[in-house]
C-alpha cells in the first residue's frame, strides 16, 4: 500500500508543525511532510492520496516572495501545478489564518489550492464547518463550507489538536482507499 504524501508552504513554521502533527497522528500511513519549496511537481504526483496545507499572507496570498515571505513557496509551486493531470486523485486541505487580524480574507489563500486541485480532476474532500470561527469573509467557503479544515494559530489554538483528530477521522479513509 502506498502512502498519503503531505505537502506544505509555510513562512513562519507554524504549518509546518501543524503538517508534522497530522504525520504523527497519521503514523505509517503518512510520509514525512514535505515543504513545496523543496518539492517537485513529480514529487507531489507520485501520490494518489494527498494532504496539502498552506497559511495565508498579506492580503489574501499564498505564501511566497511576492507575499513577503522570506522563501519560495506555494505562490511559485502552484503554477507549475496548473494544467496537471490530478484525475484519481484525492485531496485534503488545511489552512491557517488570524480570524481576529486577517477576518476580513480569512484563510483565502486555501481556496487557491482548492481551484487547481479541482481544475485538475481531484477529488477534493474534508470540507469543514464555519461554526466556531468569527470573521467577516472568505474566500475559501464553497457550498456554505471551508474548503478544508481551518486552523487558527493565533486565537485558537486550544482547539487545533481536537479539530486535527476531527477531520482526520472523517478524510482518513477516503485518502487510503486510493493511497
Amino acid at each position: 500500500m502506498s502512502k498519503i504524501g503531505i505537502f506544505f508552504g509555510s513562512d513562519t513554521g507554524n504549518t509546518r508543525r501543524v503538517a508534522k502533527s497530522i504525520a504523527k497522528k497519521l503514523g505509517e500511513d503518512a510520509d514525512a511532510p514535505v515543504d513545496v519549496k523543496k518539492a517537485s511537481v513529480d514529487d507531489l504526483l507520485k501520490y494518489n492520496a494527498l494532504i496539502l496545507g498552506t497559511p495565508t499572507l498579506g492580503d489574501g496570498e499564498l505564501p511566497g516572495l511576492d507575499a513577503g515571505a522570506s522563501d519560495e513557496s506555494w505562490a511559485e509551486f502552484l503554477p507549475k501545478l496548473k494544467g496537471k493531470d490530478l484525475s484519481g486523485k484525492v485531496i485534503a486541505l488545511f489552512g491557517l489564518g488570524d480570524q481576529e487580524g486577517y477576518g476580513h480574507e480569512f484563510v483565502d489563500a486555501l481556496i487557491f489550492l482548492y481551484d487547481v486541485a479541482i481544475e485538475g480532476g481531484a477529488k477534493v474532500v474534508g470540507f469543514w464547518p464555519t461554526d466556531g470561527y468569527t470573521f467577516e469573509k472568505s474566500n475559501a467557503i464553497v457550498d456554505d463550507q471551508f474548503v478544508g479544515l481551518v486552523i487558527d494559530h493565533e486565537n485558537q489554538s486550544d482547539q487545533t489538536d481536537e479539530r486535527l483528530d476531527a477531520w482526520l477521522e472523517e478524510v482518513k479513509a477516503e485518502l487510503l482507499a486510493v493511497a
